[in-house]
């Protein structure tokens, strides 16, 4: 099958997935329209009616079953209690450093700030009726949490201007590039994000109501987005490399059984088998991870693995097909044999084992 009928597929199953009980079916003419749109020049997918503003990077519109979550964008929280509210309110510093608790990695938390960013989103749609949704690859289309992933665009006195830009140059959010480095406006994320920090503006405001560990957010957000940006070229025009998170990455890794692939994915759930093996996940959609499986125990200590939950891994193997002996369904998994087969991304205050490098 070639890539351009496997993307029909996955396509068709996804739009129709999608369409309510009762309703209308996509017929195979309409995707083949909607699959134009998406390998179009410059992935636009079309303008939409505008209609909620849920936070400063997330918003929805007329025609699309999920909410829109913002490339590129990370807006602090909005208060959904009372109590978080009345807390950050008697004592800031204090509230925050709760949130955190023991965590060794930085947390969310609402914040003033988040709230001044869903009013700056609303002000800065005020009188818009309609946006314009673009892409920033064909095959990148829900998060894991079934939110669309897109770049939001609003007519501006004649010119089309991009909102995920213009919130990071209002000092609303950082750039974002903890799930990959923007392919298409790197250059003008980090450009306006230097702008807003030039002028203090926003979180970037000295005293602001803000978290506090931007240096080690941007640190951690930096050596994952450039961990992706190292697999992506490495991979371009090889079919063997696949981003598990892709929504046609199950018709890829079955395109390429029986031969070796380098799998892109962040950590999920590790169940250590008592008996039999230990199933290692990577996140793709909630209830739909793809699994690792490993057979020696040592081997999973030596990766690393383990201690790289919600963090970039690669994965080289061989995909293959495991038929459940109970109810004969058949998945998709990949046997880890040798710690060498995962390479773990670099994330500041993490150690990668030494064993896993040498194995």
């Amino acid at each position: 099958m070639s890539v351009t009928n496997r993307l029909l597929v996955g396509l068709l199953a996804l739009v129709t997935a999608c369409a309510p009980v009762g309703g209308e079916r996509y017929s195979r003419k309409q995707a083949q329209k909607s699959l134009k749109k998406l390998e179009a020049p410059g992935i636009v997918v079309g303008e939409f009616d505008l209609t909620k503003i849920v936070d400063g990077d997330t918003i929805k519109v007329e025609g699309l079953d999920s909410s829109l979550r913002l490339i590129g964008d990370d807006t602090e929280e909005t208060f959904k209690n009372e109590a978080d509210r009345r807390e950050a309110e008697a004592g800031f510093e204090a509230y925050i450093k709760a949130k955190k608790g023991n965590s060794t990695r930085p947390v969310k938390g609402a914040t003033p700030m988040g709230e001044q960013a869903k009013v700056f989103a609303k002000n800065w749609f005020a009188g818009v009726d309609k946006v314009r949704i673009e892409r920033d690859h064909p095959a990148e289309i829900r998060d894991r949490y079934n939110r669309y992933l897109a770049y939001v665009f609003a007519n501006k006195k004649g010119t089309w201007v991009n909102y995920n830009i213009e919130v990071v140059r209002a000092g609303m959010s950082p750039y974002f590039p903890k799930y990959g480095n923007s392919r298409r406006f790197h250059a003008e994320f980090v450009a306006a994000q230097d702008e807003a920090k030039q002028a203090k503006r926003g979180i970037w405001q000295p005293g602001a109501p803000a978290y506090p560990d931007y240096a080690e957010r941007e640190a951690w957000w930096v050596a994952r987005g450039n961990f992706v940006d190292a697999f992506r070229k490495e991979g371009e025009g090889k079919s063997n490399y696949i981003d598990i998170t892709h929504w046609d990455a199950l018709q890829q890794l079955e395109a390429n059984l029986g031969k070796e692939v380098k799998l892109l994915g962040t950590v999920g759930d590790v169940r250590i088998g008592e008996k039999g093996p230990t199933r290692v996940t990577l996140s793709r959609r909630l209830f739909a991870d793809f699994p690792l499986i490993f057979f020696d125990r040592d081997v999973l200590g030596t990766s690393g693995i383990s201690e790289w939950k919600s963090e970039y891994v690669i994965v080289t193997g061989v995909p293959t097909f495991y038929e459940n002996k109970h109810n004969k369904k058949k998945q998709l998994q990949i046997q880890i044999d040798r710690a060498s087969q995962i390479t773990l991304c670099p994330v500041p205050g993490l150690s990668i084992p030494t064993a896993s490098a040498s194995k």
